[in-house]
């Protein structure tokens, strides 16, 4: 079950991230109340996940979800460039989230 936790906080980190970018700095209040909620569900999940995780693995794979979540959709939602060798370098974090997930078993 801590793998479902751990999913649905790198879900959230890449929602909180992407309501920062749309936030204006903050300056947009719905998208500010959009992304402490998410940080907060993020963090909140984490926790769960790291009571049967070890803390090195767990959060690699958080951020690393989290990192290819925004990359992806930042292509998609805000036009951000994408190159080949920006996709060989999230094909690595891939990877590497991938490797610690089979070697924490």
């Amino acid at each position: 079950m801590e793998w479902i936790y751990l999913l649905i906080a790198g879900f959230f980190e890449i929602a909180w991230a992407i309501g920062l970018k749309m936030s204006h700095g903050f300056t947009n209040i719905y998208m500010s109340i959009f992304t402490v909620i998410g940080m907060i569900a993020s963090f909140y999940f984490l926790s769960l996940a790291l009571k049967n995780i070890p803390l090195g693995s767990a959060y690699a794979i958080w951020t690393g979800i989290g990192t290819l979540g925004t990359v992806i959709l930042g292509v998609i939602l805000f036009k951000e460039p994408i190159s080949i060798m920006r996709f060989v370098c999230i094909a690595l974090i891939l990877f590497g989230i991938t490797g610690l997930k089979l070697l924490s078993a």
